[in-house]
């Protein structure tokens, strides 16, 4: 039997993170436009009715969209909260971009360590995040 450790092994961050949703379809166009993430594969066909649609989300990191109550075992509800991280430099565009996709910044808010953060919602009610770093403990 191998050694007890005492401490749990490396993990290397986030790879996906699931959203529930009443549409994929307006969640697709939403992420689309304001993110610029792409499904990872063809989810056709790509309507209200569609169960599951994988994003990429920067380099290394998946959204899922699930319907709402489509998929056995795995279901969420309420209000969810995802970060996104951005470049220090690039804030200002974010805000810029925001007010021209007409979505309202709910919070403006600047973290103890120097980070910088928009809030704002999505279709569905759920809470994102732009963050610069300076947000948790460097």
């Amino acid at each position: 039997m191998p050694e007890p450790r005492s401490n749990p092994p490396n993990v290397n961050g986030i790879l996906e993170t699931s959203l529930y949703v009443e549409s994929a379809a307006r969640s697709v166009e939403f992420y689309r436009r304001v993110f610029g993430f792409e499904p990872l594969e063809p989810c056709e066909p790509l309507n209200d009715e569609t169960r599951l649609c994988p994003m990429r989300a920067g380099d290394r990191s998946v959204l899922l969209l699930f319907k709402k109550g489509a998929t056995p075992d795995t279901d969420a509800t309420g209000a969810m909260h995802i970060a996104f991280g951005i470049a220090r430099s690039d804030l200002t565009s974010w805000e810029h971009w925001l007010a021209e996709q007409g979505i309202r910044i709910e919070l403006r808010k600047t973290w103890k360590y120097g980070g910088e953060a928009l809030y704002f919602r999505d279709p569905d009610g759920h809470l994102l995040e732009v963050v610069t770093p300076g947000a948790v403990v460097p």
